[in-house]
């Protein structure tokens, strides 16, 4: 038996040690005293001595599965994690939870799940900390909705907390040219005018995604991962490093071995989540061209710190932020490229010199922005991030704008935009997604037209979706920069042309967005943020009052649940109160 033979004292004395820490710790309420006995039998069966039973516990949370490549090689790098927080005293516990990969999801029924998912990942990695009161968490995660649904549970609990981007993939390779899954997204559209046979067709969708990751550019994926460095949540360089990276697992190991530093000096999420830190991502977002779903999950984990962060808050930073990154699907490189060229400290080193960053906001290094970014140097030899004062563009690669038409705000990515930012054009309705593809691939729409999707929101959908398939087909078809499209379901990060996302308020909630018809006049304006249509107040209200709402598609299952919960896009459609509305902190149990 353990402490009967003459190292037993020696055990005794570092548990002795770290008794003091422990008595403030959510998981003494599982492994100490008597009364504990059974609980620690269980983890005798796993085991556990009984020196790491009477540590800090350190959940390590993946969104691992064999869903998709981003999230393939997480358990991989779980067991980095967990050497690192061995290392350190402490005592890793390794969950998983789910992901709904928007690549394989896009484009059917499927993608109706995608959004929601966030939800459950942020749900079920709260009740797993909280049902076996874990004292910290390490999250790895790979993909659009498991970056901010695992940030929103760190923030959530308010336990010490770091966060690890699974990385990106590889580019492939096609005829001497690199390629994402974008290309295939587009070779859809040229395969269905006759621009692209079936052979090639066949040759790129082998050859386009050739080793585990997320999606290359800066689609919504990298946006996150950039997201986590600015806001404080993850390590300096660790989003930048490719999945097959070996680099990762030193990543990995180093995020493990500096949990306990955290818990030693009681650095919690929302220490780190301020008000200046959500201005930090946003800027990264603007920088670099990224996705705008970034406008829904920054306001969804400003929700969960009891932050008032919305849209439009998002967006005025959007607004004065320069973009100065060269990524695709906008631009020339991939994530690979700017992690080669100086990673994210590069582009926050130049942000934070020339007054577009606070400084001041503490990260889980337990330093400051400033104090992380005050070694790096900028790489003159690299042409992926230009210096902010040198702007690709002087304002950011995404934009949000408010009219008649959306009360409640929209947004849209104008990074890489050849066309104007401006368009007019008589509305084409749809009242879904596919009905939508169905005229594009057919080709039955007309130069100047703006496609109108509705009916995608987050309740109307459920789950607003991505319009990927329908955007990607466009481009295909060379006409991308021919037809605008606004939708109050979401864009891909992978999306672009003209093409306005979130419109509020949604179409099932009576939105105007319902209300307009075939031929209507829309106003788009991404200079002046504007988008409007051209119908008096007072049609509007004409309409309104005959408008009737759709009946729901589900009438049972998590997408009912989640349309009952869901609120609008404005404020991120989160699904309850959020720090506001909190009691007790678990933290402090």
């Amino acid at each position: 038996m353990i402490g009967a033979g003459g190292h037993g004292k020696v055990m005794d004395a570092k548990i002795d040690s770290k008794s003091n820490l422990k008595a403030k710790l959510p998981s003494r309420h599982a492994t100490e005293g008597p009364d504990r006995a059974p609980h620690r039998s269980f983890y005798y069966a796993m085991g556990l001595s009984t020196e790491q039973i009477h540590q800090p516990f350190v959940g390590v949370a993946t969104c691992w599965n064999e869903a998709a490549p981003c999230n393939i090689s997480l358990m991989r790098q779980a067991q980095a994690v967990k050497k690192g927080v061995a290392s350190v005293g402490a005592t890793p516990r390794e969950f998983c939870t789910i992901t709904v990969t928007d690549g394989i999801a896009m484009g059917h029924a499927g993608m109706k799940s995608s959004l929601p998912s966030r939800e459950v990942i942020a749900d079920s990695v709260e009740l797993t900390m909280r049902g076996h009161c874990y004292d910290a968490l390490i999250g790895v995660a790979g993909c659009d909705k498991s970056q901010p649904g695992m940030m929103m549970a760190m923030c959530r609990l308010n336990v010490p907390s770091i966060f690890i981007y699974g990385g990106s993939i590889l580019p492939g390779k096609f005829k001497g040219k690199e390629v994402t899954v974008q290309d295939v997204y587009e070779a859809v559209g040229k395969h269905s005018v006759g621009e692209m046979s079936d052979e090639d067709l066949h040759t790129l969708e082998q050859v386009a995604c050739p080793s585990a990751g997320a999606c290359g550019a800066q689609f919504t994926a990298n946006t996150m991962a950039t997201v986590a460095e600015a806001i404080g949540l993850a390590l300096p360089y660790s989003s930048g490093a490719p999945a097959p990276y070996e680099m990762r697992d030193k990543f990995c190991m180093l995020a493990g071995e500096m949990i306990m530093d955290l818990i030693v000096n009681n650095i919690r999420p929302r220490d780190i989540v301020t008000r200046k830190a959500l201005e930090n991502a946003a800027a990264v977002v603007a920088a670099t061209g990224g996705s705008t779903n970034a406008a829904l999950h920054l306001p969804a984990i400003a929700h969960e710190c009891g932050i008032e962060f919305d849209l439009f808050d998002v967006a005025e930073i959007f607004k004065k932020t320069p973009y100065i990154a060269d990524l695709k699907p906008g631009g020339r490189y991939v994530a690979k490229d700017m992690f080669e060229a100086g990673g994210v400290p590069l582009l926050m080193k130049t942000l934070l010199d020339h007054g577009f960053m606070h400084g001041d906001c503490l990260t889980v290094t337990g330093r400051t922005m400033a104090e992380n970014m005050k070694n790096v140097k900028w790489n003159p030899a690299q042409d992926v991030v230009r210096p902010a004062d040198k702007p690709l563009l002087a304002t950011g690669g995404v934009v949000g704008m408010k009219g008649n038409l959306a009360p409640e705000g929209a947004i849209v990515k104008v990074a890489g935009m050849s066309s104007a930012l401006k368009f007019t054009g008589p509305a084409r309705c749809f009242d879904d997604e596919e009905a939508c593809f169905d005229a594009v691939k057919h080709k039955k729409y007309q130069h100047g037209d703006v496609l109108v999707i509705r009916y995608e929101g987050p309740k109307g959908g459920p789950g607003m979706r991505e319009m990927l398939s329908t955007t990607a087909a466009l481009y295909g078809q060379g006409q991308g920069d021919k037809v605008a499209l606004i939708t109050d379901g979401r864009f891909s990060g992978a999306t672009r042309g003209f093409c306005v996302g979130h419109v509020g308020p949604e179409a099932a909630v009576g939105g105007p967005i319902a209300l307009i018809r075939d031929g209507d006049i829309i106003e788009l304006d991404a200079e002046k943020g504007t988008i409007n249509v051209k119908l008096s107040a007072d049609e509007l209200a004409k309409r309104k009052s005959q408008w009737k709402a759709r009946e729901a598609e589900f009438g049972s299952g998590y997408l009912w649940k989640y349309a009952q919960q869901v609120g609008p896009a404005v404020k991120g459609a989160v699904t309850h109160p959020g720090g506001a509305g909190e009691k007790a902190c678990y933290a402090d149990i």
